[in-house]
């Protein structure tokens, strides 16, 4: 088995880790822009913190966490809630037009769901955790999760039944 490498260059983290990140920052803010910057913050907490990790999937989660809670006061900030930008449905479908590698009627569908459903969704689905690792990730209850996963698994449906009834 390897031994656990505590320092890796940076780029080589980015090259890991950076689409990871990223999507989880798109998948709760629906906007492009917003998750490339999260991405960077998420990058420079990293570079600036002194933590020492157990392993690699320590420091995974760790990002991870970091990019939730970089989101989450993206999401609180008075700037964000002030800025006038478009509806956040309008924002969302040009966003999703402008990803052409993801064009699934169940990843439109995803985006459609409440940011709270969306991410134990991309958590659960796109970066496979479990549901006690998700709980830890987003500081939940294991119930809670479990909870959150059923109810976005019944509207995803209930997207996806609408969708095709619109044909």
């Amino acid at each position: 088995m390897d031994e656990f490498t505590q320092d890796i260059p940076i780029e080589q983290l980015l090259e890991m880790y950076s689409g990871t990140v990223y999507r989880l920052a798109y998948s709760r803010t629906g906007n492009k822009q917003d998750a490339e910057d999260i991405t960077q913050d998420v990058f420079m907490k990293y570079i600036k913190s002194d933590i020492r990790f157990q392993d690699e999937e320590h420091r995974k989660a760790w990002l991870l966490k970091v990019t939730v809670n970089t989101v989450k006061n993206l999401l609180t900030s008075a700037w964000f809630r002030h800025r006038g930008d478009a509806s956040e449905l309008e924002k969302l479908e040009e966003d999703v037009a402008e990803l052409p590698e993801e064009k699934s009627e169940v990843y439109y569908a995803v985006m459609k769901l409440p940011l709270k459903y969306r991410t134990v969704v991309h958590l659960f689905y796109y970066e496979e955790y479990s549901i006690k690792e998700i709980s830890g990730i987003l500081d939940k209850n294991e119930s809670t999760v479990k909870s959150l996963l059923h109810r976005s698994r019944k509207m995803l449906k209930s997207l996806l039944k609408e969708d095709i009834y619109e044909f």
